[in-house]
């Protein structure tokens, strides 16, 4: 069965910090550029980075540069959003996504063709 599967998410204050990690089964990454999308309580979905297959390029959205982190790490058939400077706005569901595009990553929900279930982040006072 082919799937990505994220963990890491959960409650934090403002300021804090979070891991979220994806790890993929039934297929190998590192054939694929790799992305995370964040969709908030009542709005659409954002991407919020992705990274390419070989690691050499990455993406952010303008809300989260200087905060988040995006890594790979294809002997482990795993991605990380390493997410620091939390703020309410932060909050939602993320996903990781993989997909085949160019040999550069780009942040279009449709390019994306394997999605993981999501996982819950909730940045709140």
């Amino acid at each position: 069965q082919l799937q990505l599967v994220e963990s890491g998410g959960g409650f934090v204050q403002p300021g804090g910090s979070l891991r979220l990690s994806c790890a993929a089964s039934g297929f190998t990454l590192d054939r694929y550029n790799i992305g995370w999308f964040r969709q908030a309580p009542g709005k659409g979905l954002e991407g919020v980075s992705c990274i390419s297959r070989s690691g050499g390029s990455t993406i952010y959205a303008d809300s989260v540069k200087g905060r988040f982190t995006i890594s790979r790490d294809n002997a482990l058939n795993a991605t990380y959003l390493q997410m620091d400077s939390l703020t309410p706005h932060d909050t939602g569901r993320y996903y990781c996504v993989a997909g085949a595009q160019s040999s550069l990553c780009v942040l279009s929900s449709g390019l994306y063709v394997f999605w993981g279930q999501g996982t819950q982040v909730a940045v709140s006072s």
